[in-house]
């Protein structure tokens, strides 16, 4: 396997971090984030592209913030529309291989089942519309592409919802947790572990590049659970840990999704099916609650 060389946007994120780490034993990974790579300046986009030539682009870099993208749609589409199909495009033009994330938004959560990638798509706001055009576009490019769609990212670095309610546990005495949206929670050091796996079978001795195997892949924790399952696991795993002793919390109310409106419609079922995930690439990531037990460990 020749060593790769691999552009990564989107470095300081919780994936884009782990990333970094991740793809490290497979080639030079040149770590960029907002300051170096602005994807909202689709010349400049060109521009560093063409003059690096990678053998590989990595794009994890989004705009993720669910609910100001009601407002700012423009900066939201730039980002997870525009600059992914320009990535995609210079890809192509290039030789080299992309792998896209894209999420569970894209999805209108009607399907009381685990979605698959041939399901119907449906964002019921700004951010998953955003999204769903930059997969579409990453598709539409021509390049070898993978589109991986994962759920309810969390990790220790960066901002999430296990850090939020680790924080809220010590500075209230009663959280209201939304309990009737379903999904799987994601820890992001298991996608990144997964695209590192990926990649190496693509660009290893029997593999053959991504032409073969291109196309949208699930990549979420197996098992599901509600946000306010997800809190009281949060809570039940770091209760003993010294850097969350002497909470305040006392009570974790269930409450439905109407009595905590937010800008952004959200979806009440996302679970994703990872079976394609499974029969391509033989991986399986571990339940959510092993990943979880592994990240709130790794305060102590």
């Amino acid at each position: 396997m020749s060593r790769l060389k691999i552009l990564l946007t989107g470095a300081g994120g919780q994936v884009g971090w782990e990333l970094e780490r991740a793809l490290a034993p497979l080639g030079d990974v040149i770590a960029t984030d907002h300051h170096v790579l602005d994807l909202a300046q689709p010349d400049r986009i060109r521009e560093f592209v063409r003059e690096l030539k990678p053998t590989l682009i990595v794009n994890p870099a989004a705009y993720t913030a669910v609910d100001k993208a009601e407002q700012e749609p423009e900066l939201a589409y730039a980002i997870n529309a525009t600059a992914p199909q320009i990535l995609a495009e210079e890809a192509k033009r290039l030789g080299c291989g992309i792998v896209h994330y894209s999420t569970d938004y894209v999805y209108d959560g009607s399907k009381n089942a685990p979605l698959v990638e041939t399901d119907v798509t449906n964002p019921l706001n700004v951010y998953g519309a955003s999204k769903l055009a930059g997969d579409q576009a990453v598709a539409a490019s021509g390049a070898d592409y993978l589109v991986l769609r994962t759920s309810w990212v969390y990790g220790a670095r960066g901002a999430n919802f296990m850090r939020t309610i680790l924080r809220l546990a010590q500075e209230r005495e009663e959280l209201k947790i939304v309990a009737d949206q379903i999904g799987a929670p994601t820890w992001s050091r298991m996608i990144a572990e997964a695209t590192a796996a990926i990649v190496a079978q693509c660009h290893g001795p029997r593999g053959g590049g991504m032409a073969a195997v291109k196309g949208v892949y699930h990549l979420t924790a197996a098992g599901q659970t509600s946000w306010h399952g997800f809190t009281e696991a949060i809570l039940e795993l770091s209760r003993e840990l010294p850097p969350f002793g002497g909470r305040k919390l006392q009570r974790v109310l269930p409450i439905p999704t109407s009595e905590y409106p937010l800008p952004a419609k959200r979806s009440p079922y996302s679970v994703l099916s990872n079976q394609r995930l499974l029969d391509t690439f033989g991986l399986q990531l571990p339940d959510w609650r092993d990943s979880l037990r592994q990240v709130v460990a790794s305060f102590a």
